[in-house]
Parts: structure tokens; C-alpha cells; sequence
């Protein structure tokens, strides 16, 4: 038995040690293009077309007025921001609307849909609603638990510049509002997994999807599209809205320009309800895609190949089977954490990020176990190609 698992375990690296080094072929290419653009914000400075955000939101989520006032603290010239929730008394409608009278200079209007039309996805008739509303021909989607700095608007503006681009894209780093170990976990593998995984897929078949914490787009290619409703039915609305993009021949982008995507789930409950909901929602959104990021991982390998060595008696190949696999994950956490998306946390990097991809497998694993997840307080079953209905 343990020849075989010696085997298993030093295929997974090999394939884990392959996607790393599509990985970091993809980080160079990226670093080019970010020095580009931001030689072309010095050289066009004045190229600042007119927006709508949009901001869905719904709760009282914990940090909310201070992510919100990032978004009114913008160094642009003509901008608008739209809030939208299901219900007119929302909680978090009601600390935009605070955060909004800060800022009297920021063009701001609130919107609830009541939950029409019926559709699966509340987010969407959110969307709806404020489309029909924007002043202005570039919506930029952002979600409630994003923190920016003064130039994001500056950054998703800049690609629209050429005609062919019919959306972008920011990548994000995760950050634990509330500290905690779960939160720092999940916050790492935001900053490292997610963003290598975007670099390998960018590299292989190009941006054929966008990221929720934020996608921008002309809104004459959300209509050609037939409008937000085709997502009304899918968890993954981000994925949908930038792959349907792509199928218009439009151009995807991905920003040079990284975020912070807020990790509010500081509980273990709560961080791994999250996470497998997450992976759910990747699985039935790109089944083959999915099924295949199970090689990608490599500490679980690293660990197998380790005690199947060392049952054999070769305890020396164990330890570097095993040293192999974290080294392959310091050099993404480095490469894409530290370069790519400008994470600072040099513990979470170098320390946690060995042990997100252990629990990585996990979350893969259990992804196949239900296609049942729960999101904001409803328990909603995915179904073949991403869409979901409610569970009873």
C-alpha cells in the first residue's frame, strides 16, 4: 500500500509543481503590464469618463460605514454612487445613507426592490434596479465588504480607454478585519489561492470570467447581454457576467490595481461555511476546472508522500518530498501574494498560507459531498452549469 500512496503523492506534486510554475511564468507578464498602466495614468491623466458604482447591500455587516466612505473619498471628477437593497429599511441602507451625508459634493441615491421581480439571486434585482437608474454609460459593481484607496477609480477607468474592452476586473487581497486566526486563514487564501489561479487560467485560455469585489462595464454591454437577468438564477453572477462578455468578443480585463476584500467571518463556523460555499459554487460553475484543482494543491501531497516514504523506511525522502511541497508554496506566496496583489502580512504569507492549502484539499473534497449551501440566512441547491433554486 504505501509504494502506492509513495506514487500518488509524488504525482500530486509533480502536477502541483506544474501549476506553480504557470503561475509564476503568468506573474512577470502581469508586473509588465501593471508598470504600463500606470505609466499610462501619468501620461492620461485626464481620461476620467463619467461612472455609476453600483452597491448592492444588505445587513448591518461589521466595518460597513468605513468600506463605504473609501468609495466617497475618490480623487475623480464626476462619479456617482448607487445602493440598492431588498427592503427600504434595511440596516445597511441605512449607514450609506449616514455615510452619504458626510460627503454632499458625492451625487448619491438609494434604491430597495422589494424582492421584485422573483428572482433566485437577490443581488441581480439589486443590479436591475440601479441600471435603470445610472446617469452614467460605465457601471462599476463593487460589493459591500471592499475597502479602496482614493486612485481605484482612476484604475478601473483607465482600460476603458480602448473600445474593444468591455470589461474589467480587479484581483484582491484578503484582509481579517477582526484579526483571528480562521479570518487570517480564509484572508491568505483570498491573497494567494484565488489570484494564482486567476494568473494560470488568464494564462492558458485568457479572462473568460470576472471577480464579484469588483467588475466594471460599459452598460451597452450588459444590454447586448439581454441585461442582468441572465444571471438572475446562478450563484456565480460574477462568473456569468464576465463570461458572457467574453462571448460577445469583448475584451475582459484584469486590473493592475488590487483591492482589499474584507474577511468578515471570524468564527470557524462561520470561515468555513464560506469557503465551502465558495468551492460549491466554483464546482458547478466549472466542473472540469474544478475537478481538476485538486492537483494544484501540494502540502496534502507533501504530507502523503512523507509518511509513505518514511513506512518504507526512507524517512530522508520523506522530509524532502515534503520540504519540496511547502517550498512550492512559499514561492507562489511570494510571487502572487507579495508582488501580485501587495498582501503585507509576511506571517500569513510565509506561515498560514502552508497550512490554507492543506485545509484547500479539504474544501475540495467536501465541495462533492452536497450541492446544498446556504447564503444569506436561505439554504439554496446548485444545479448542473452554476444555477441554483431554492431548497426547501
Amino acid at each position: 500500500m504505501s509504494p502506492i500512496l509513495l506514487a500518488l503523492a509524488v504525482f500530486g506534486l509533480f502536477t502541483s509543481t506544474i501549476f506553480t510554475g504557470m503561475v509564476l511564468v503568468a506573474v512577470p507578464g502581469y508586473l509588465r503590464e501593471r508598470k504600463q498602466a500606470l505609466r499610462q495614468l501619468q501620461a492620461r491623466p485626464g481620461f476620467t469618463p463619467p461612472l455609476s458604482v453600483l452597491k448592492p447591500v444588505h445587513g448591518a455587516e461589521p466595518g460597513l460605514e468605513e468600506y463605504l466612505a473609501t468609495f466617497f473619498e475618490q480623487d475623480y471628477p464626476e462619479y456617482e454612487i448607487l445602493f440598492c437593497a431588498r427592503s427600504a429599511d434595511d440596516a445597511a441602507l441605512e449607514t450609506a445613507q449616514r455615510v452619504a451625508a458626510r460627503y454632499p459634493h458625492i451625487p448619491a441615491r438609494f434604491f430597495s426592490t422589494g424582492g421584485e421581480p422573483d428572482y433566485i439571486n437577490d443581488k441581480v434585482i439589486s443590479l436591475e434596479k440601479m441600471e435603470a437608474e445610472a446617469a452614467h454609460g460605465i457601471l462599476v459593481i463593487s460589493d459591500s465588504d471592499v475597502r479602496v484607496t482614493p486612485d481605484y477609480l482612476r484604475a478601473v477607468a483607465l482600460p476603458f480607454a480602448d473600445e474593444k474592452v468591455g470589461a474589467i476586473t480587479c484581483p484582491y487581497r484578503g484582509v481579517a478585519a477582526e484579526g483571528g486566526l480562521w479570518a487570517q486563514l480564509e484572508a491568505v487564501g483570498m491573497s494567494v489561492e484565488m489570484t494564482a489561479g486567476v494568473l494560470a487560467a488568464r494564462l492558458t485560455e485568457g479572462m473568460q470570467f470576472a471577480l464579484g469585489p469588483t467588475m466594471a462595464f460599459r452598460r451597452e454591454t450588459i444590454r447586448r447581454m439581454g441585461g442582468f437577468r441572465v444571471t438572475a438564477d446562478y450563484c456565480a453572477d460574477d462568473f456569468v457576467l464576465g463570461n458572457e462578455t467574453f462571448k460577445l468578443g469583448e475584451t475582459v480585463v484584469l486590473s493592475h490595481h488590487a483591492i482589499d476584500h474584507m474577511v468578515i467571518n471570524s468564527s470557524l463556523t462561520a470561515s468555513l461555511k464560506h469557503q465551502a460555499r465558495w468551492m460549491k459554487s466554483t464546482r458547478f460553475s466549472r466542473p472540469k476546472g474544478h475537478f481538476g484543482t485538486a492537483l494544484t494543491f501540494s502540502v496534502p501531497f507533501g504530507l502523503l508522500g512523507w509518511a509513505a516514504a518514511a513506512a518504507m523506511g526512507h524517512c530522508g525522502w520523506g522530509l524532502a518530498l515534503l520540504g519540496w511541497s511547502v517550498a512550492t508554496r512559499l514561492a507562489l506566496s511570494l510571487a502572487v501574494g507579495r508582488l501580485v496583489v501587495r498582501d503585507p502580512r509576511w506571517f500569513g504569507l510565509l506561515v498560514l498560507y502552508p497550512v490554507r492549502d492543506l485545509m484547500g484539499i479539504g474544501f475540495w473534497a467536501a465541495s462533492y459531498q452536497s450541492s446544498r449551501i446556504l447564503w444569506r440566512g436561505r439554504v439554496f441547491q446548485l444545479l448542473p452549469g452554476g444555477k441554483m433554486r431554492a431548497a426547501g
